[in-house]
C-alpha cells in the first residue's frame, strides 16, 4: 500500500511516496479502499511546520476520504457493508491507498457523486456550516464578506449562503472573479489591488456586512467591515504561510501581529469575535455526524454541488500542494487513487 508522507519541513518536493502494509481494522472500525483524498490548506501548513496539530514527523495527513469499504473490524453489527461507497473524516492518514477509520466516521456516499466530489465535502462544508449555521445564524437577506472566496471552504460558504438567502461579497484575485460570479457571488473584490474594507463599505453604503469569514489573517480590517450584530468568524491565518517557506522566524511578525479584542469594545460596538477550528472537535463527533449526514442529503438533492477545482495523483501530491501554494485552485484540490 502506498502513502504520501512528510519526513521532515520544506517545499513539496519533500514529500515522499513509501511503501508499506495494509491497515488492519481494530474494533469498530472499517478499512476503506481510498478513491480520492481531499487536499487542504492545513496539509501544507504541517508541512511547512506551522501546524501545530499535525502529528510529529515523519507523518501521513489527510482529513477525509471517499472510496469503498474493504474490510469490516470486529464489533460492527450493521450500517455498512464491504464494497459500499463512502466518504469518511479521518483524523490524519487519509494520502494513502487504504485507511481504517472508525465507523463513527463514515458516512455512505450518494449514488449520484463521484468519489472526487465526496472528498470534497467533509472539511469544507463542515467548516462552513459550523461558521455560517452554528455561529453565523445566517439569514435571508444578510450579507456575508467571505476571504479567499475560490478556496475549497470559500465555495462551499457561498453555496449555503446562496441556499440562505444572503447576499456573497468575495475577496480573491481578479483572474477568479468571473468563476466566482457564476458561482453567484454578487460583489467580487480583488485583494491584490483594492483595499476590501473600503470596498465593503462602498459597496453596503457604509453599513457594513453582517458576517465576515476569515482564514487570512486581516482580522482588525474584518472586524471593521462588521455592521452592528454583526460577527467575525476566524477560521485560519494563512498570512503566516506568506512566502511558503518554512522559517517561524519569518512568520513571527505576522504571528505577533494577530490583534486582540477587548471585551468592552466588543460590545460597545455590537458585534461578535468567534473562533472555528474543525480539528478541535473530534470529541463531538455525534455533532459532526449529524450535519455531515444532512450535508450528503443537500447533495444527494442537488442543493449543494461540491465544486472540484483540479485533481492529481496520489503520487504527485508534491504538484498538489505546489498548486494550493501558489493559489491557483478555485474550489477544492483532490488526490486521486
Amino acid at each position: 500500500m502506498r502513502s504520501v508522507w512528510i519526513p521532515r519541513t520544506g517545499p513539496p518536493e519533500v514529500l515522499e511516496v513509501r511503501d508499506g502494509p495494509e491497515p488492519t481494522p481494530a474494533a469498530g472500525q472499517a478499512v476503506i479502499r481510498v478513491r480520492a483524498s481531499g487536499v487542504n490548506f492545513a496539509d501544507v501548513m504541517a508541512r511547512l511546520g506551522f501546524y501545530a496539530d499535525a502529528p510529529p514527523r515523519p507523518c501521513v495527513v489527510g482529513y477525509e476520504v471517499a472510496g469503498t469499504i474493504e474490510r469490516l473490524g470486529p464489533g460492527l453489527d450493521g450500517g455498512l457493508a464491504v464494497g459500499q461507497r463512502v466518504v469518511a473524516l479521518t483524523r490524519f492518514g487519509g494520502y494513502a491507498e487504504a485507511i481504517a477509520v472508525p465507523a463513527a466516521q463514515i458516512f455512505p456516499l450518494p449514488d449520484a457523486m463521484t468519489f472526487e466530489a465526496g472528498a470534497a465535502v467533509p472539511v469544507n462544508y463542515l467548516t462552513a456550516v459550523l461558521m455560517l449555521r452554528r455561529f453565523g445564524n445566517v439569514q435571508a437577506g444578510d450579507r456575508v464578506l467571505v476571504h479567499a472566496a475560490a478556496g475549497g471552504v470559500g465555495m462551499a460558504a457561498i453555496q449555503l449562503c446562496k441556499l440562505a438567502g444572503a447576499e456573497v461579497l468575495g475577496t480573491a484575485s481578479a483572474g477568479k472573479h468571473a468563476g466566482l460570479r457564476a458561482a453567484g457571488v454578487a460583489h467580487t473584490i480583488d485583494y491584490r489591488t483594492q483595499d476590501f474594507e473600503a470596498e465593503v463599505m462602498r459597496i453596503t453604503g457604509g453599513r457594513g456586512v453582517d458576517i465576515v469569514l476569515d482564514a487570512t489573517g486581516a482580522f482588525r480590517k474584518s472586524y471593521r467591515c462588521l455592521a452592528p450584530l454583526g460577527r467575525l468568524v476566524m477560521f485560519g491565518f494563512s498570512q503566516a504561510a506568506t512566502g511558503m517557506t518554512p522559517s517561524w522566524l519569518a512568520a513571527l511578525p505576522k504571528f505577533l501581529a494577530i490583534p486582540w479584542f477587548h471585551p468592552a469594545r466588543i460590545m460597545n460596538d455590537n458585534k461578535a469575535v468567534i473562533g472555528v477550528n474543525l480539528g478541535h472537535l473530534w470529541d463531538r463527533i455525534e455533532l459532526l455526524r449529524r450535519e455531515m449526514l444532512a450535508l450528503l442529503e443537500d447533495c444527494k438533492a442537488g442543493r449543494l454541488a461540491p465544486v472540484v477545482g483540479k485533481t492529481f495523483p496520489l503520487t504527485d501530491a508534491a504538484a498538489a500542494h505546489r498548486y494550493i501554494q501558489e493559489r491557483r485552485n478555485v474550489g477544492k484540490v483532490v488526490l486521486t487513487c
